[in-house]
């Protein structure tokens, strides 16, 4: 993004990550499912704070590591954030892109562009009924610069160690999550407002999960099956 001379996009500083789940990684592996249907209820900022901090958060300063890992440390990916009106709780509607540097916020777009987000990836429900979409977006030549045409393979699978990460993350905070590959590029493009070399990769639309969403076994129950499969 270009600004002016003298001039600096406005920021919206995010609460800083903490503790606040109390969820094991063998309960949020156990609980992930793919969520779809989602309640009519907004993101807390908190909520919103972690899923941005567990994709792309910084996680060590010295050297600007992050929550997920990236080859070399290249850092291939912009993450975007689709917000509607009334979707976080303190938060205007828009498309805002995440800055790990300082953990905030900045608006990209001021409008509500779920329908038409939707409408660009197939006319999937989830992403015009959830009340925020992260959108990870790629800048190949971060990556491929070191690593040449293998790069290529490397950035999804930073997109892919990232999204986990936010599956995980959504299932500890209560939330639901679903991935999204299936959308028209250039129409996300357009509609995210991206620029230069970014391309969209991925969707997750995220929201507090309805009754009818799926439900995980239990550990229990897990036992018991691989023992009957046992000889």
């Amino acid at each position: 993004m270009g600004f002016g001379l003298g001039m600096a996009p406005k920021q919206t500083p995010l609460p800083p990550p903490k503790p606040v789940t109390g969820v094991s990684v063998e309960e949020a592996v156990l609980a992930r499912r793919s969520i779809r249907e989602y309640v009519d209820k907004p993101l807390t900022m908190d909520q919103l704070s972690l899923l941005l901090w567990s994709a792309q958060g910084l996680t060590e300063l010295r050297y600007g590591l992050r929550a997920a890992p990236s080859a070399g440390a290249t850092y291939p990916i912009e993450l975007y954030v689709v917000i509607g009106e009334g979707s976080v709780e303190g938060l205007r509607k828009g498309v805002y892109r995440y800055v790990p540097q300082n953990h905030s916020l900045v608006l990209h777009k001021p409008e509500d562009v779920r329908e038409e987000l939707a409408e660009a990836a197939l006319k999937q429900p989830w992403v015009r009924e959830a009340p925020v979409t992260l959108a990870f977006c790629v800048v190949f030549a971060r990556t491929t610069v070191r690593y040449g045409r293998r790069g290529f393979r490397y950035v999804f699978m930073d997109v892919g160690h990232a999204a986990q990460n936010v599956y995980l993350m959504a299932t500890a905070l209560g939330l639901g999550t679903v991935g999204v590959g299936a959308f028209n590029d250039e129409e996300v493009t357009a509609v995210l407002g991206l620029k230069g070399e970014e391309v969209p990769a991925y969707l997750m639309p995220v929201g507090v999960p309805s009754s009818n969403a799926p439900k995980s076994s239990t550990f229990e129950e897990l036992e018991k099956y691989f023992r009957s499969r046992r000889g």
